[in-house]
Order: C-alpha cells, then structure tokens, then sequence
C-alpha cells in the first residue's frame, strides 16, 4: 500500500519523537557504560561508543538541524571531527545512511560535507580561488550567488581587483570578519549533503551575523546539519539542542523543550547569556541599520600584490629576482672572530696539505726518469728514496687534512648558530608592513633561517680552506717549476690563466642561475606550509588533488632553472676540460721541442709537466666547488640584506622612557592608511582620548579601523598624518622597546607557540613564579581545565596550540596578558571564543584587573562592554559617536541600531 507524503513525514516525526524519548530514558538510568552517538541521514542512525561514563544518545535525522552547545572542551568539535573520520572512535561504530563510514570511500564521504570551522584556514591566492576550493570547477556566477549568500559580495567588490584580489598569507590581509565570511562561502558554493558549522559565525558584527546567520539557515534547508555554537541566539531555530559536557550529552531537545525545563542545563546556560546581554529585547528590526558604516572594507587589506601561492595558481607574471650586494668577506670573517685559535690551527694545516700536492708531482716526475737508469743498483735506491717520501707524505695528509677540516668545520658551525640567532632577532624587531610584503612570508623567511643561514659557512669555512691550500699549493708549484725549466714552466704558467678564467665564469653563471632557482623554491615551499597547516580543510573539501596542482605548477619553474643551471654547468666544467687539454698537448709539444734543442732533459720535461699539472688539478678541485660557494654568496647577500635592514619602526637613538606611566591615550587628527594600499584611508582624521586608568570600547563594522586602531596604540604602524601620543608624549619618541613592556594584547586569534602551557603564560613575565602563573590562570577561567589535564601546568601545547580548543586557547592567551600586569590593556575580542559560561567568569575577572588600567577593547558582543567607562562607535575611520552604554542607547542613533539588532 503506497503511503502519502503527508502519511510519511508523520511516521518519520513519530520515530523522531520516539528516539528523544527514549534518549529521555537514557538519561534517567544512566549509571555506566559508553557514550552512544545516533547519526540518522536516512531514518536510520548509527552509533559511535567512546570510553566515558554514562550513556547519552544524540540524534540527527535527514534533513534536520542538530547544535551541539556546551562548555570549552566538551567535545563538541570532537564530534565533527569523528563524523568527518579525523580520527576514529576507539570502540563502537559510526553509520551514514546504515553504512559505518569506515566501510565508505573516504574522499567521496568527505565530498558530501560542508565544514566552517571557527579556524578560517585561506589560502594565500585570490578570493575568488579560495571560494572555488569548495568546488573546483564552479563558475564566476557561482562563485558570486556563494558570495552573495555569505554576505561577502558587498566587500569583495569594493576592493579594486574584487575577487582577483590576493588574501595574503593564511588571509592576513582580511579582518576576522571578512576571512570567515569567505569560508561560509566556500562551503555554500559546495552544496554538500551534510552540512558542518563549527562557531561559523564567531568572527562576525551584529549585522553581518544577522544576515549570514539567515542565510546558513536557508543553506540548511534540506541538508542534514550540525552546529557548533557558544552563543545560544544562532541555535535557537534548530531542529534538536544536545547539550554536551565532559564529552557526553547531557541533555537534548528543541529551544522550546529546553527553555522550560526546570533546573535544565540548557535553561542555565540560557538565562546566564540572557544577564550578559542588553536587559532591553526589542522585538523590531531598524530598516536603516548604519547600511554606510557597514561598507568599510579596507580592514587589513595592507597588500594586494600577489602572494607565493597566487603566482603559479593565477599565471602571474615571473618576478623579478632577487638582489643583493656583493657580501663582504672580511665582514664574513669578523663573525667568525672567536673562532680565531681554531682559524689558525685550520690554516697551517691547510696549507701543509696545499703542500703536499707540488711536492707529490716532483717525486712522481723523478721517478719516472729513475726507470730510465742503467745502474740497477742507483735505480732501486732512487726509487727506495722516492718510496720513503710518498710514505711521509702520506702520514702527513692523514694528520694535516683531519686538522683542516675539523677546525673550518667548527667555525662554519659556530659561524651558523650565531648567524641564525641574529637573524631572527632582527626579524621579529621589523615592522608588521615588512612581513605583508610576498618575499617575506613564513615559507622565505624559514628558508633563509634554515638553508641560507647554513650556506654561510661555505664562505668562510669552505671557501678559507680552499684558498689557503689552493695558493700554498699553486705557490709552491710555481716556484719548483721555475727552478727546474724555467723555459717550459713559463710557457706552461701562461696557459694556466685560460682555465682559471672558464671556471670563473662557471662561478658567476651559477651565483645568477641560483638566485633565481631559491626564488622559484620558496613558491612551492609555501604552498607545501599553507597545505599542511590547513590540512582539514584540504581533505574536508576534497582538495588534494587541487593542492598537488598547485604545487606541481609551482615546480616548474624550479625545474626550468635547474634543467638551465645543469646546462649551463655542463658547458663551463666540458670547457675547462677541453682547454686543460689543449693546454697539455702545448705542454708537451714544447717540451718536446726544447728536448731535441738540448736545451733542457726528458727528466725536467716530466718533472715540470707533472709540478704545474698538479697545479691545474688544484685548480679543478677548487671550481668543483664553485656551485657551493655560488650558493653561499647568494646565501650571504640574502642574510646580510637582513641583518643590516632598519625597521622603520623602531626607536630613536635616545629613546625616551617615562619615570612612570599613567596610561593616558591621545589619538590626534590621525590618517592611516597600510603601506601596500596608500590610497584606501582606513583612519581619516580619527580623534579619540582615553584619560589614564578608563576603559573604552571600539565597535563597529568588521573593517571599519578597530584592530588598526589597537595597532596604531602598539605602534606597529606609524600614522600617516596626526600624532598617537601617550601622557602626552609622541610614542615615536618613546623607546619602543620599554613602551611595548607597558601593555599587554590578547587578540581574537589566540596565538600559542610549541610548548607546555606553563611556558605560553611566562611569555608574559619571564621571571614568574608558580604562584604568579596559578594566579594568573584563575584569574582567566584556566586554573580548573589546566588542572584537570595529566601533565598540569607541564601539558604541551602543540603546534599553535592544536591540542587546545579554542576557548581553551584564549583563557591561556588572558592568563598570558594578566600576568604581565600591564599599565596599558588592549583586548581584541579577548573572549570571541569561550561559551557563555566561561565568558561571564572572564568578563568578571577581566573587569577586575581593568581597574585603574587604561584599557581599550575591539568587541562584537556588546554585552562585553556594557560596563566600561565609554564607548565609541567607529565608521568610515572616524569616531561616529562616543559615550556611556546608556546614554548611546538613549541618544538612538547608529549605536542604538547596533544594540537593537545585536538584542534580537
């Protein structure tokens, strides 16, 4: 009997009803066993079991939209994580469609999903490039309606290359908000089956949020759909709230159910966001919602010149190669200074080895006239006499040449270590605007850290070894040859220049082919770095194959300058041989012609063919190793282009420090616009004060000079017009050094390094004890998730953090500021990523030791900023309105909009 569809969806709603009551009865009996996860795509469901205690099942049906909401650590993310198979279950099974996705093709499993993760991850190509890794073969128009969808089209268009434009390294150049918007893009042009949002909308304003949150609702229609979220608002239209701790699901239903059960866990956390928030809820939407302040687009657009990854991917033009002066040696050498005992154990020895070799030709050229005698018994001792010296002269290169090597070695290494450290130490004192340049992004500056810094050596330890021994050896060479037939060694010497010159110029061809062939490898290094480090997203959207493109492209050029480079080494080394060659045949000619003059013997024709032979073969030796040392002066030049650099942010020559600073903030008349995009003002005639110890807000649109205004306090940037003075003093007449001491910034993107978590937290106060770390992670919300841990305090970090959640990651980044004790606060959406639990916590503990601070905060969530002592509303780079939270509200103007749509 054929069901109606009416018919069908009843039954489907029953069996739905049926699985949340029966997960209502899990809850009850719950007293042991494994986590139990249904994943129903079909009706069906699967189960995945994972070692926790307690037994909780989450649902979700075909078609349906399930939010996952709980505290930092949950298991929220982890979840996506196994559904995507980055990892597997320990126990149990996972089923789509009745099928465990073990059983299923992973590729094509992965191509049926959609992921937005609260981590951007773009790639360092155009926007439009970036959108298209959802779907490779997409369309400008789709490209565009995807755009459109996620509330990016506007800002796309408005920057002078729209969708060509270059987002810069792992997207740089955007703001938060207008990275992630991109994301959602990419994940609408892909049209998936399943579709994954993990904090998708964590990066945006209120209005951006607004509209974006709409249009991933109208993505999911019809797609089976799981959301990660810390803010309620953005799940409350889903189908199903489980609601997840300590890695089970505590409670699941709609907001409706939820909302009215009493004592619930979602009802607590609900009522918890509800105090952060505006008491007022107005239920009506403001038309005119500041649609001009939401057009500033400049954000971090500091550079539009294309990355590394953008050039092979979009046909860019080749680059000009990269220049430098010629190093200096002597330089070379005074990095080497206390290294000076060893320079001149190296030297004799090299030079004893440099020795050897003339002296070895005159032994072999006397006996081969020894053969020719007639008294055996002179003979034999001639050749017992010549044995003898081969002997000693074997005992002495077995001690000269470990001599010679080992010391030039120790001093190439010395030599690299302290190069490597002063390098790096210049690096991180450049300004930000240094590093948006393409030549100076992570995969170039690493290269030169690691490989160049390692080829300097080859031009003091290598290159002082091979010239001592080479101009002992030619030195000597000469001279014995003079003095056995002068005739023939001056005819000989003559010649000698012909292969010294061919192999010269070998030198030179090969130092301008590998400027060229490093350019070319620092392409596809990048791309290999933005690959890995962007590794989920790559295999969540399929795009390996992709990536493999990119970087096959990428090596093209590498292989055409390698395929010139060999050629090209080919002909100077077939060139040097034929002439050495040539020069024997004169050699020998001459000599013969000189022996039927009897003017010199067949003895001294051998002997001083073989002595200024020797001298060739050192020669030949020495231009082998041209290639290395073509690369070590590339090598030099690229290092000392560094090290001699000034940042043009930097401190004047008596830089001043204040006995003692207030923290009073001045920002006077101020332009700026990045230095890659001189003509797009960012800040136009910005005034904003701060007096000492208060606290002010900065909202606004994403791009509208928020974070650059943070910048501009730091002095990572330097005002093209106007002054940002603090207690009244020019920062640029402030020892940069000591000022940056003062404050402290946690910014939206927590950044971790490789470490324990006790390191990352003393990078804000070196010297701090275990009580100041403690007291710093309880000030932050951490101390308690930081205990909890195995290894504490001592637990690793990872790779930015990646054994970290992202709520994790930020309290870690507060504690970090908070143990600094700074006069100057700067908070960059200081808590975008913790649930509303943590935030409160927080919030409480931010606005404790913001008092008597000069603190500045960049925030979406208004509610973070009800309490301080004013508030500005910035847009089109200037300050549109500036007062208390209250007296915004009531002025009912653009602030006020803000504040209406934010509460609804």
């Amino acid at each position: 009997m054929m069901m109606m569809p009416s018919e069908i969806a009843k039954v489907k709603d029953a069996i739905y009803a049926w699985l949340r009551w029966r997960l209502v009865c899990c809850n009850r009996v719950a007293g042991g066993g494994d986590l139990c996860v249904i994943i129903a795509a079909d009706g069906l469901w699967s189960c995945a079991r994972t070692r926790q205690r307690g037994r909780r099942t989450m649902v979700v049906i075909k078609g349906k939209t399930v939010a996952l909401v709980g505290s930092s650590g949950s298991g929220k993310s982890t979840a996506i994580a196994l559904l995507q198979r980055f990892y597997d279950a320990n126990s149990g099974i996972v089923r789509i469609d009745g099928v465990g996705i073990k059983g299923l093709q992973l590729k094509w499993l992965r191509g049926q999903m959609g992921l937005v993760s609260q981590d951007h991850a773009l790639f360092g190509t155009s926007i439009k490039e970036n959108i298209k890794f959802g779907k490779l073969n997409a369309t400008l128009d789709e490209v565009m309606t995807a755009a459109i969808a996620a509330n990016a089209h506007d800002f796309i268009r408005q920057l002078p290359e729209g969708y060509e434009t270059k987002v810069g390294e792992r997207g740089a150049l955007l703001s938060g908000g207008q990275k992630q918007r991109i994301s959602i893009a990419r994940a609408i042009i892909k049209n998936p089956v399943i579709l994954l949002l993990d904090e998708a909308t964590s990066a945006l304003d209120s209005e951006s949020e607004a509209i974006v949150q709409s249009s991933l609702e109208q993505a999911s229609v019809g797609r089976t759909t799981l959301v990660v979220a810390h803010k309620l608002s953005t799940v409350r239209n889903a189908d199903v709230i489980a609601v997840m701790s300590a890695g089970r699901v505590i409670e699941m239903g709609s907001h409706d159910d939820l909302i009215d059960k009493p004592n619930g866990h979602y009802a607590n956390l609900a009522n918890l966001q509800n105090q952060l928030s505006n008491s007022e809820q107005d239920q009506h939407h403001n038309e005119s919602r500041f649609s001009s302040a939401a057009r500033s687009s400049g954000g971090r657009m500091s550079n539009v010149s294309s990355s590394f990854l953008g050039t092979p991917l979009l046909g860019d033009p080749e680059l000009d190669a990269i220049s430098y002066p010629p190093p200096s040696f002597t330089r070379l050498l005074g990095l080497n200074a206390p290294e000076w005992k060893q320079g001149l154990i190296g030297g004799f020895s090299a030079m004893a080895s440099g020795f050897i070799t003339p002296i070895y030709a005159l032994t072999i050229g006397g006996m081969i006239s020894d053969f020719f005698m007639t008294n055996h018994g002179e003979m034999r001792d001639a050749i017992r006499s010549k044995c003898l010296i081969f002997t000693s002269l074997a005992v002495i290169a077995m001690i000269m040449s470990p001599l010679q090597h080992f010391n030039f070695a120790y001093m190439g290494e010395h030599l690299t270590k302290r190069v490597r450290i002063k390098m790096l130490e210049k690096v991180l004192t450049f300004e930000p605007a240094w590093f948006d340049d393409e030549k100076n992004n992570s995969g170039a500056l690493c290269g030169r850290l690691s490989n160049e810094a390692a080829l300097v050596k080859s031009l003091v330890a290598d290159r002082v070894s091979l010239l001592v021994q080479t101009i002992s050896a030619v030195v000597l060479a000469v001279i014995l040859g003079l003095v056995v037939a002068w005739k023939l060694a001056v005819v000989m010497i003559a010649v000698q220049p012909l292969t010294i010159l061919c192999f010269y110029g070998r030198k030179v061809i090969l130092s301008s082919v590998n400027t060229k062939f490093v350019r070319a490898q620092n392409i596809s290094t990048q791309i290999a770095i933005e690959a890995v480090y962007n590794h989920r997203i790559v295999t969540s959207f399929g795009s390996v194959k992709k990536v493999l493109e990119l970087f096959d492209d990428a090596q093209n050029e590498p292989r055409k300058e390698g395929d010139k480079k060999a050629w090209l080494a080919g002909i100077g080394i077939g060139s040097a041989q034929c002439i050495t060659y040539m020069c024997w045949a004169l050699d020998f000619w001459y000599g013969g012609k000189l022996v039927t003059e009897n003017k010199i013997t067949g003895a001294q024709v051998f002997k001083t063919f073989f002595i200024l032979v020797s001298t060739g073969k050192v020669i030949g030796e020495a231009g082998s190793m041209t290639s290395d040392l073509a690369k070590g002066a590339t090598a030099v030049a690229s290092v000392f282009s560094i090290l001699d650099r000034q940042s043009l942010i930097c401190s004047p020559e008596n830089g001043t420090e204040l006995q003692k600073m207030s923290g009073g903030i001045e920002l006077k008349g101020v332009d700026f616009a990045y230095p890659g995009r001189p003509d797009n003002l960012i800040l136009c005639q910005l005034r904003l004060e701060v007096k000492p110890g208060a606290s002010i807000g900065l909202v606004g649109n994403s791009g509208c000079g928020k974070s650059t205004v943070i910048s501009l306090i730091q002095r990572f940037y330097d005002a093209d017009k106007g002054t940002v003075k603090v207690d009244g003093v020019n920062i640029k007449s402030l020892d940069i050094g000591w000022y940056r001491r003062q404050m402290a910034l946690v910014g939206q993107e927590p950044v971790l390094y490789s470490g324990s978590i006790r390191d990352n937290i003393t990078f804000g106060k070196l010297d701090a004890s275990e009580t100041d770390i403690v007291e710093a992670a309880k000030a932050a919300n951490a101390h308690d998730f930081i205990s909890s841990l195995k290894d504490g305090y001592q637990t690793e970090c990872g790779e930015r953090g990646v054994q970290l959640s992202g709520g994790q990651k930020q309290r870690i980044a507060i504690a970090r500021a908070i143990i600094r004790k700074p006069t100057i606060l700067l908070l960059d959406e200081a808590t975008s990523a913790l649930d509303v639990h943590s935030e409160q916590i927080v919030q409480e503990a931010l606005d404790r030791i913001m008092v008597g601070r000069t603190t500045v905060v960049v925030a979406h969530r208004l509610n973070t900023i009800k309490n301080l002592d004013s508030i500005a509303f910035l847009a089109n780079g200037k300050v549109l309105e500036r007062g208390t939270f209250a007296h915004l509200k009531s002025k009912r103007g653009a602030f006020y909009n803000l504040a209406k749509l934010h509460d609804t």
